[in-house]
């Protein structure tokens, strides 16, 4: 309980950054939810069910333009398909013994950032920790939201376009210190920034929409690192180094260790 209540508040810790750069980013979907005809309450509700900036904006541009429900239920389906490569990610991160309920808890705080965070924890990841983060990120994401509802028409085009910068700082923030300690994952990083580029301005590619672009990259590029810089099992290699160490004795007093002298209880201690 103790361990949880650790992980937990340094969950908020690190989530300070991530919300203080929400805040600025979502302010301009609430202006965009403003200009479609929501409410303050009804764009916040939006960011508090759907964390995501192009799933938002996709959204309100399909309301503006009168779309189905179905059509609106697809659009999101598509456009954040990411999420569930990095659900899956995040899942293998959590001990084997971790309660089934903790898996949807923190599905619904997957974004970029927040799995940036909780991927990047040494060891296996406590669920606490990600609710910590999660327990401020997810509200600044509404509170911003709101704000930009509220007031967001007081604010010039340049302050506007200003706030919108802090998102790919925090993008900068998630990735530059785990690449600062890898040189593998430093340079994969470069190799899926040049990739997404040239998946932008390809004739073909690019006609794909955003969200099947991120999938294919992720798993393409995904599977190339797996197979070339394969990262051991940690749970594997604790029991096949334990077990080399444990002494097993006979009825007759032999054991199967070279050296006796190493083992740390012996029959002869017993008695």
């Amino acid at each position: 309980m103790k361990q949880n209540r650790t992980w937990f508040f340094k969950g908020i810790r690190d989530g300070i950054p991530i919300a203080l750069g929400y805040i600025a980013v979502s302010f301009t979907i609430g202006i965009a939810a403003k200009n479609t005809g929501l409410t303050a309450f009804q764009a916040a509700l939006m960011s508090l069910t759907n964390n995501t900036s192009a799933g938002e904006f996709a959204a309100l541009g399909l309301i503006a333009s009168g779309a189905s429900y179905m059509e609106m239920a697809l659009t999101q389906l598509i456009i954040n398909l990411r999420y569930s490569l990095m659900s899956a990610a995040l899942s293998q991160k959590l001990s084997g013994n971790t309660p089934f309920f903790h898996r949807p808890l923190l599905a619904y705080g997957v974004t970029d950032e927040i799995f940036g965070v909780s991927i990047g924890v040494d060891g296996k990841l406590n669920p606490f920790y990600s609710y910590g983060v999660i327990s401020v990120a997810a509200p600044a994401w509404a509170l911003g939201t709101f704000l930009g509802v509220v007031t967001g028409n007081i604010l010039s085009g340049q302050i506007l376009g200003a706030l919108s910068v802090a998102l790919y700082g925090m993008f900068i923030a998630v990735i530059i210190p785990p690449a600062r300690k890898n040189k593998v994952l430093a340079g994969l990083i470069a190799v899926s920034m040049g990739a997404s580029l040239l998946f932008a301005y390809l004739p073909l590619v690019r006609e794909i929409s955003a969200g099947f672009r991120i999938i294919i990259l992720t798993i393409v590029l995904a599977g190339i690192a797996a197979v070339l810089f394969p990262i051991k099992d940690e749970n594997a290699e604790e029991k096949s180094d334990g077990s080399k160490n444990i002494p097993v004795y006979t009825c007759d007093g032999s054991g199967n260790l070279s050296d006796p002298g190493i083992a740390a209880y012996s029959p002869a201690q017993a008695d």
